[in-house]
């Protein structure tokens, strides 16, 4: 049986952001990954200040905005008359206050920066096709069982493995909770949208039961759209089927939305579609030498595009606790979910009502409230989003 001193599980963006930030702080980390290769699945992806300054930190900004792009602005649209309602201007006065910008890039493209930067860092060991099968908790040490017979015993793991984590099974018999809505991604070449996009914003419409999401990625190359919809033909005996949330609810869930948002959807590739989840927040983490991060510890909806961003402060902080406590794992493993277990919930249960906000039914009072306080604010008001967006005390 192989040793391996911190194991990770998972080679998404949350995995590969710890294997980073634990090996910059002088850890020695494997990185295992079930996938044939390390690759992102979707489209694009949202990151806030909070999540840029960590990657700042970790030295691969550069890269990062040698793919990305920053919007000028982001801008809530009503998706069924058209109305303007709101923008956020994330010019100087967004980047003085929190200091950095809000960017969006494709999710593979943030990918690839993370993983070449492990691959050049002398002190990561990255591994595909590797399929856990078991996770045995033994007090001091973690022993990982892989489909192809072997095992790895390790004095850390962190389970960074997702949505559907079995790791987390040994901390919870949880299931992931669906609130019957349905996303379905894409991104095309610029030069095909026929539609008078703004390409230097961030687009939100939303409506009753919907909404549709548009910004450039990859250096302005591409136009990404998600489009998400409650149907309204799930029930939770079909839940694990594709019988509900298909292609023709996408299609009448927007029929009445405006004329651009309509020949917006048109353009999506319905092959794919995504189950929107999240879970109930726990209030442990940890069990012996085992931990959770990212998804696996705290799935989130997107409304506040805060998943990975989550998942990049919890790199962080743990990388900080063990340099802290000087690699007492115990020590370290506690004090990483004592500061992240508040924050991440928060998030979680505000997502969740941001959710409800921009889905009200017209003429509710919710939508009502939502308009005038929308209509009310000025671009350059960031009052809402300091709680956040800005630095919060380690």
């Amino acid at each position: 049986m192989r040793h391996v001193p911190l194991l990770i599980i998972g080679g998404g963006i949350g995995g590969m952001a710890t294997g980073l930030a634990l090996a910059q702080a002088g850890f020695e980390v494997h990185i295992v990954e079930q996938a044939p290769e390390f690759a992102e699945i979707g489209a694009g992806i949202q990151l806030a200040p909070n999540a840029m300054r960590i990657l700042d930190s970790l030295g691969v900004l550069d890269a990062i905005d040698e793919v990305a792009v920053r919007p000028r602005n982001l801008v809530f649209m009503h998706a069924d008359t058209g109305k303007h309602l709101t923008t956020i201007d994330f010019g100087a006065a967004f980047r003085e206050r929190y200091g950095q910008s809000y960017s969006v890039l494709h999710r593979g493209d943030l990918l690839d920066v993370l993983l070449a930067a492990c691959r050049e860092h002398p002190k990561v060991t990255l591994e595909n096709n590797r399929q856990v099968v078991d996770i045995e908790d033994h007090t001091t040490t973690a022993v990982v069982h892989f489909s192809d017979g072997e095992s790895y015993r390790t004095d850390a793991l962190i389970g960074a493995d997702g949505l559907k984590s079995r790791t987390r099974q040994l901390l919870s018999d949880d299931r992931p909770i669906t609130d019957a809505y349905v996303a379905y991604r894409g991104a095309l070449p610029m030069n095909q949208i026929a539609l008078p996009v703004e390409q230097d914003d961030e687009i939100i419409w939303i409506g009753p039961n919907r909404h549709l999401v548009q910004y450039p990625i990859r250096r302005g190359e591409l136009y990404n759209q998600v489009a998400v919809f409650r149907s309204s033909q799930y029930t939770p005996e079909i839940e694990h089927t594709d019988q509900w949330g298909g292609p023709d609810e996408l299609e009448q869930a927007f029929a009445t939305s405006c004329e651009q948002v309509r020949a917006s959807v048109k353009m999506f590739n319905t092959s794919r579609r995504w189950p929107m989840y999240d879970r109930e927040p726990l209030d442990n983490w940890t069990r012996g030498r085992i931990t959770l991060l990212g998804d696996a510890a705290h799935p989130m909806f997107q409304y506040l595009a805060q998943g990975a961003c989550q998942a990049i402060e919890d790199a962080e902080c743990l990388a900080r606790q063990l340099t802290k406590h000087s690699g007492d794992i115990d020590e370290a493993f506690a004090a990483y979910q004592a500061e992240r277990i508040p924050r991440t919930a928060l998030v979680q249960r505000v997502a969740r009502g941001w959710g409800q906000v921009w889905h009200a039914e017209n003429g509710s009072t919710i939508s009502a409230l939502r308009d005038r306080v929308f209509g009310r604010r000025s671009a350059d008001d960031y009052t809402d989003l300091d709680w956040l967006y800005q630095a919060f005390a380690a």
